[in-house]
């Protein structure tokens, strides 16, 4: 019987020991993987370099470059002429008389909500082409961007777990590593 007890309890130190050693490893892999600043002081370039991709996405810098390089293509813009309608219906509507100014009003209206509908579906169709181009590029770049800043790199891991084996043993402050809890200096009261 004591034989079975002695493999038994052999078989429990050996299974806290190997759980010890996965929760070492399983914490320094985390600590590493979120330690960004560590990060940032190995490799400041490609930071440096995200941080600026992130901030030109987000003041937009695409737009204003596509729009940049469409008005080097096609030239400035002309600028809006200083009446919407053309002379002949400015003639009509002069020779409508006391009906002209409503006649000119529903007119402007009109042309007014055609043009601003038009404008609409122009943006639609633009944001569309724009987002079945930039969704695919902007997924893959923010993926790879998280794996980076995540991931867990072999000189940070092996740090961190130096670190946390010293910490284990200064808590173990010279206690047996083979002593249950509980135990008097490893003798067992069951003999």
């Amino acid at each position: 019987m004591a034989a079975e007890t002695d493999a038994a309890r052999d078989r429990v130190l050996a299974a806290r020991a190997g759980l010890g050693e996965e929760l070492e490893t399983l914490e320094a892999s985390v600590r590493a993987a979120v330690d960004v600043p560590a990060k940032i002081r190995r490799n400041p370039v490609r930071t440096a370099a995200l941080a600026g991709g992130a901030g030109f996405l987000v003041l937009g810098g695409p737009r204003r470059l596509l729009r940049r390089a469409r008005r080097a293509v096609t030239g400035a813009p002309e600028p809006l002429p200083t009446s919407m309608l053309p002379d002949q219906i400015e003639r009509s509507l002069r020779e409508l008389g006391d009906d002209g100014a409503a006649v000119r009003g529903a007119l402007e209206r009109d042309f007014a909500a055609y043009a601003k509908q038009a404008s609409r579906d122009r943006a639609r169709l633009r944001t569309l082409l724009v987002l079945t181009v930039a969704r695919p590029l902007l997924s893959a770049g923010t993926k790879a961007a998280a794996g980076w800043l995540f991931r867990t790199d072999d000189e940070g891991f092996q740090a961190r777990l130096a670190q946390i084996r010293e910490r284990t043993e200064r808590q173990k402050g010279g206690a047996p590593d083979d002593a249950l809890p509980g135990d008097e200096a490893g003798s067992d009261p069951g003999r």
